[in-house]
C-alpha cells in the first residue's frame, strides 16, 4: 500500500499495520448500517515511517531506550523527551501534505476535527493502550492540524507510553503510529459505553457512563458521570450524579470548561428513551465486531455519533456453550493451587482423570460446570460442603448466588461434578473410612505407599521398551490404573479420616478448653508426610554443598544443560553432585504448577533448587534436619500432653481426655497421607513426560515439528496422531502459542457464570483490626516480620530469617523455601491445601486465601501475620518499596 492517507470507507480491519487499531475499528464502525460516525480519514504509518525512519539520531536514542527496564522512570522521561522534542521539529514532506489538504478540502479545510493518535499497537484484542497517546479536539485550520499531527506522532513517546510497551514486552521500533482526522461533533452529551459490566464482566448488562459536553472530561475524570446499567432491553439501575462542570468546544478552536447551572447539575443527562436508544447501538457495535466493546459516543442534536469502539480486554472468557440454560464455572485451578495458565498438552492430560465430569478450558484453565450439581439439593449440599473445606471465598460466592432465585431457576441439569457413587464420592467411601477410623491401623499407610511404590517401578520400566501407537496406547490403560488407585476407597478413606479427626480437635478443643487450632500444633513431625520430608531433605544436600565455596560461587549462575559436569570439575563437586541426585531420585519429579505434565521439573531443570540451597545455608544452622524433626515432635507430644491434662480437670473429664487421645493418635497416624497421592500423580506424570520428549525429538528430527517442545501445544489425542501419521499442520502449534501468551496475562475467577459474571465471595471482617487483609486462619500463632513477595520460586533466593513470605499460591514445590521464612501469606489456598497442610507441620504461622496479597503488601513492609484468627496487619514501610 502507498497511500499516505486512507478515508474512513477504504479502511477495514485488514489495514491495521497501516492505520492502527484505533483508525481500522473506524473503518469498520463506518460499515455497519444504523450507525452514525463523523467523516475523516487517516494519516497512514507510512507517513510516521518517512519522518523517523531515517532520522539516525533517532535511531541512536531508540538504542539507548531499549535498555531501559520499566522503573527507570529517569532514564525513561529524558530519553523520550527528546525523541518527541525530535518528531515535531521534523517538516512535514511535502508530498504527504499535499495528500493530507486533498481529504481536508474535501471534508471542509475550515470544519473543526479532532487529530487522534492511532498505534498499531492500540485496541486490540489482547492489549489496550488506550490512552497512553494524545489526542487533540477541536483543531481548526490546515497549519494547526499539521502541527498536531506532529504532536501525535511524538506521543508515541510520552512517558506513560514508553513505561507500558515496556511492561508489556513491545518492541518500540516496532509500535507505528497513524492519525485519526475527524469531524468534531460539538455535543450535549458524551461519554462511555461498556457492553460487558465492566465491574461485574456481565456480559449480558449494558453500562453506559454519561456526562454533559465532550466526552474527554469523563475520560480524564474531571467531572462526575451519570451511570446507566440495560439488560435485556429494560434500565435494570440508574446513578444520577452531581455535575458541576463540563467541558465544551470553543468556535474558534480549543475548549473550555464550565460550570453547569445549579438547576442542571442534578439532572438526568439522557432520557430513558436515548438510554435504550445507546445500548441497542451497542449491542448491534457488539454484534459486528463478534466481543464485547467498550465504546465512545456523543450526542448531538438528539442524534448519537460513535467516535470510537474496542475490545474489552480485561474480561475473562466463557466457553462456547449454548442451550439456554445458565451455567456455574468454578475454578478448578484454585482448588488445585496452580491459578497460572496451562499449556494444552497439561490441560488434556489432566482431563483424563475426569471423563464424563463437566470440566471445562477456559482461559488456559479448568473450571467445573457447577450448574448441574447447585440445581440438585443433595448436589448442592455435597458441593458447598466440598469446598467450604477448601476455599471458603468459593463457598461464600456461592452461597451469595444461590439467593438469586430467577437465576437458580434456570440452572442447566446434567451431569454432576460432585457425584455420589464415582471418584472421589465412591459409596465404599464412608464405609471403608469407617473401618480405618475404628482400627485405627498406623500400618494401612505403609502398604499404600509400597504397593503404589512397587506400581510406579514396573510402569516405569514397562514404558521405557514402548514407542509409537503401543506407547500411546499404555499411557492411557497406566492412567486409568493410577485413576483407580487414587480412588481406591482405602487410599481416599485414610485421608477422610485424618482430616475428620482434625476437625473433630479444633472443634472439641474450642469447646471443652477455648482454645483454637489445637491440632496445628499436635501435627507437627507426623509420619508418612512426603512433602515436608521433602523440605527436611534438602538440608541435608545444604549441608553437603555447606564445606565447598567453589560449589556454592557456581550455584549462583548454573547452567541446567551442564550442571553435573560443571560440578565434577569442582572441590567437592562429586560429593555434592551424589547428594542432589539422590535428591532428584526421590523428589526430581516435582515442580512449581506440577500439575501441568509441560513445566520443567527439577530433574530437567536443577539449577532451580540453588537459590534455595544457598538461602537455607545462610539462614539455617547445619545438621538441622534431625533436630527440627525432633523438636516437632516433642512441641507436639507437649501439646498432648497439656491438652489431655487440663481436658481431665472438666467434668467428665477422664472421658474427654481418653477419647482425645485416640483421636491425637488417629491424627498422627494418617494425616501425613494428605500429601501422598499428589506426589505419586507428579511421579507418574514424570514417567510419562521422558516417554513423550523421546517420542517428540523423533518428531523434530522428522521435520514435523521444529523443537521438542512444540508438543505441549498439541492435546494428548493430537500428538498421538501426528506420531502416527508423522504430519502436523504446523500452524495450529503457531496459534496456540499465541493463545498462551494470551491466556498468561488474565487473573482466573475462582466463580463466574455463564454471563460473564465474576463472583466475589467475602470474609466476615468483624473481629479482625481495622484495615488489616482478612484470609483463611491456616496455621496458628503471630508472627511480624518483613514481608518477602515472590511470585515465582526461582526468586527464593537471599531469604532472611525474619522474612514473611508473601506469594500467590504454593504448591508442594514450595516446601523446601518454609525451612527459611518466618510465616507464610498467600493468594490462593484452604485448610487442607498442600502448603496450609506443610506450614502446620514446620509450625509456620500462616494465612492463605488473601485476596491481592502480592499486590496490598509490598516487598520490604513489616508485618504481622495472625495465623490463628486469619488476618495481615502492615505495620510499617520497608526500605526497599
Amino acid at each position: 500500500m502507498n497511500a499516505y492517507v486512507l478515508g474512513f470507507r477504504e479502511i477495514d480491519k485488514t489495514k491495521l499495520a497501516h492505520v492502527g487499531g484505533k483508525g481500522a475499528n473506524l473503518g469498520e464502525l463506518s460499515r455497519i448500517e444504523g450507525i452514525r460516525v463523523p467523516e475523516g480519514f487517516c494519516i497512514t504509518t507510512k507517513a510516521y515511517k518517512a519522518i523517523v525512519g531515517n532520522n539516525e539520531e533517532i535511531h541512536l536514542l531508540l538504542d539507548q531506550l531499549s535498555l531501559l527496564k520499566g522503573d527507570n522512570r529517569e532514564g525513561i522521561s529524558g530519553i523520550s523527551a527528546k525523541i518527541r522534542k525530535l518528531i515535531e521539529g521534523i517538516a512535514i514532506p511535502k508530498r504527504i501534505d499535499n495528500e493530507i489538504t486533498s481529504h481536508l478540502e474535501q471534508l471542509g479545510e475550515h470544519n473543526a476535527y479532532a487529530v487522534r493518535s492511532s498505534a498499531t499497537a492500540e485496541d486490540l484484542p489482547t492489549a489496550s493502550f488506550a490512552g497512553q497517546q494524545d489526542t487533540y479536539l477541536n483543531i481548526i485550520g490546515k497549519d494547526a492540524i499539521l502541527q498536531h499531527i506532529s504532536k501525535c506522532w511524538a506521543s508515541l513517546f510520552t512517558d506513560r507510553a514508553v513505561t507500558y510497551r515496556i511492561q508489556n514486552g513491545f518492541d518500540h521500533r516496532k509500535v507505528l503510529l497513524s492519525v485519526v482526522i475527524q469531524r468534531m461533533v460539538f455535543p450535549q452529551a458524551a461519554g462511555i459505553m461498556f457492553t460487558a459490566d465492566p465491574i461485574t464482566s456481565n456480559r449480558k448488562v449494558t453500562s453506559i457512563d454519561a456526562s454533559c459536553g465532550l466526552g474527554e472530561a469523563l475520560v480524564s475524570g474531571l467531572v462526575n458521570a451519570d451511570i446507566y446499567k440495560v439488560r435485556d432491553g429494560r434500565i435494570v439501575d440508574k446513578k444520577i450524579s452531581n455535575k458541576k462542570l463540563a467541558i465544551y468546544a470553543l468556535k474558534e478552536g480549543g475548549t473550555e470548561e464550565k460550570r453547569i447551572e445549579a438547576g442542571r447539575q442534578n439532572m438526568q443527562t439522557l432520557t430513558d428513551r436515548q438510554i435504550l436508544q445507546l445500548e441497542h447501538m451497542g449491542r448491534s457495535i457488539e454484534a459486528y465486531f463478534g466481543r464485547p466493546q467498550d465504546i465512545e459516543w456523543c450526542q448531538a442534536d438528539d442524534t448519537f455519533s460513535i467516535v470510537q469502539s474496542r475490545p474489552i480486554t480485561t474480561l475473562y472468557p466463557l466457553p462456547d456453550v449454548q442451550n439456554g440454560k445458565s451455567h456455574v464455572y468454578v475454578s478448578f485451578s484454585h482448588q488445585q493451587m496452580m491459578t497460572d495458565a496451562m499449556k494444552p498438552l497439561g490441560i488434556s492430560f489432566f482431563q483424563f482423570g475426569f471423563e464424563g465430569t463437566p470440566l471445562f478450558q477456559i482461559g488456559g484453565r479448568l473450571f467445573f460446570d457447577l450448574a448441574p450439581d447447585l440445581a440438585s439439593p443433595l448436589g448442592r449440599w455435597i458441593a458447598l460442603f466440598a469446598l467450604g473445606k477448601i476455599d471458603p471465598l468459593m463457598y461464600n460466592a456461592l452461597k451469595g448466588l444461590m439467593k438469586r432465585k430467577a437465576f437458580m431457576k434456570t440452572l442447566s441439569h446434567g451431569k454432576r461434578a460432585f457425584d455420589m457413587g464415582a471418584g472421589y464420592f465412591s459409596w465404599a467411601l464412608p464405609i471403608q473410612a469407617i473401618k480405618i477410623y475404628r482400627k485405627n491401623d498406623a500400618t494401612i499407610v505403609q502398604k499404600l505407599m509400597s504397593q503404589n511404590k512397587a506400581s510406579m517401578r514396573d510402569r516405569q520400566q514397562r514404558m521405557a521398551n514402548l514407542s509409537g501407537d503401543e506407547l500411546f496406547a499404555f499411557i492411557l490403560q497406566a492412567h486409568m490404573q493410577l485413576k483407580d488407585a487414587m480412588y481406591d476407597p482405602r487410599n481416599m478413606g485414610t485421608i477422610y479420616v485424618g482430616t475428620y479427626v482434625a476437625t473433630w480437635l479444633n472443634k472439641n478443643m474450642k469447646k471443652w478448653l477455648g482454645e483454637k487450632s489445637a491440632a496445628d500444633s499436635l501435627t507437627q513431625s507426623v509420619a508418612n508426610n512426603v512433602t515436608s520430608e521433602m523440605g527436611l531433605d534438602l538440608l541435608d544436600v545444604a549441608d553437603a554443598v555447606r564445606p565447598y565455596p567453589a560449589v556454592m560461587e557456581y550455584l549462583q549462575h548454573a547452567n541446567d544443560e551442564t550442571f553435573f559436569a560443571d560440578l565434577a570439575r569442582l572441590e567437592g563437586g562429586d560429593a555434592v553432585s551424589h547428594s542432589i541426585q539422590a535428591y532428584l531420585e526421590k523428589y526430581g519429579m516435582r515442580c512449581a504448577g506440577e500439575i501441568d505434565i509441560t513445566r520443567p521439573r527439577w530433574s530437567e531443570q536443577p539449577s532451580t533448587l540453588a537459590p534455595i540451597i544457598l538461602s537455607t545455608i545462610k539462614s539455617v544452622a547445619p545438621g538441622t534436619h534431625n533436630a527440627l524433626f525432633e523438636q516437632g515432635l516433642l512441641e507436639a507430644q507437649q501439646k498432648e500432653q497439656d491438652l489431655l491434662n487440663r481436658l481431665e480437670q472438666l467434668p467428665d473429664g477422664k472421658h474427654k481426655a481418653n477419647k482425645t487421645k485416640k483421636m491425637i493418635s488417629r491424627l498422627r497416624n494418617f494425616i501425613g497421607y494428605r500429601e501422598y497421592p499428589k506426589y505419586l500423580m507428579v511421579w507418574h506424570y514424570w514417567i510419562i513426560k521422558q516417554a513423550l520428549l523421546k517420542e517428540a525429538i523423533k518428531l523434530v528430527q522428522q521435520g514435523v515439528i521444529r523443537e521438542k517442545e512444540d508438543i505441549y501445544f498439541l492435546t494428548f489425542e493430537e500428538l498421538r496422531e501426528a506420531v502416527r501419521t508423522n504430519q502436523l499442520d504446523y500452524s495450529l502449534i503457531t496459534q496456540r502459542k499465541k493463545e498462551y501468551e494470551i491466556y498468561e496475562k488474565l487473573t482466573p475467577p475462582r466463580v463466574m457464570t455463564s454471563e460473564g459474571e465474576v463472583l466475589s465471595g467475602e470474609y466476615d471482617t468483624a473481629n479482625i483490626p481495622k484495615d488489616a487483609l482478612a484470609g483463611i486462619p491456616v496455621s496458628s500463632g503471630t508472627v511480624e516480620g518483613r514481608a518477602r513477595v515472590i511470585l515465582n520460586m526461582e526468586d527464593a533466593d537471599n531469604l532472611e530469617e525474619d522474612e514473611i513470605l508473601v506469594t500467590t499460591y504454593t504448591d508442594p514445590s514450595w516446601t523446601p523455601v518454609f525451612l527459611s521464612i518466618k510465616g507464610l501469606v498467600t493468594e490462593v489456598g484452604g485448610m487442607m491445601t498442600h502448603g496450609a497442610v506443610v506450614a502446620r507441620e514446620y509450625g509456620l504461622s500462616a494465612v492463605v486465601g488473601v485476596e491481592n496479597a502480592t499486590r496490598l503488601i509490598k516487598n520490604g513492609q513489616r508485618i504481622r501475620v495472625n495465623g490463628t484468627e486469619g488476618y495481615v496487619e502492615i505495620l510499617q514501610d520497608g526500605s526497599d518499596l
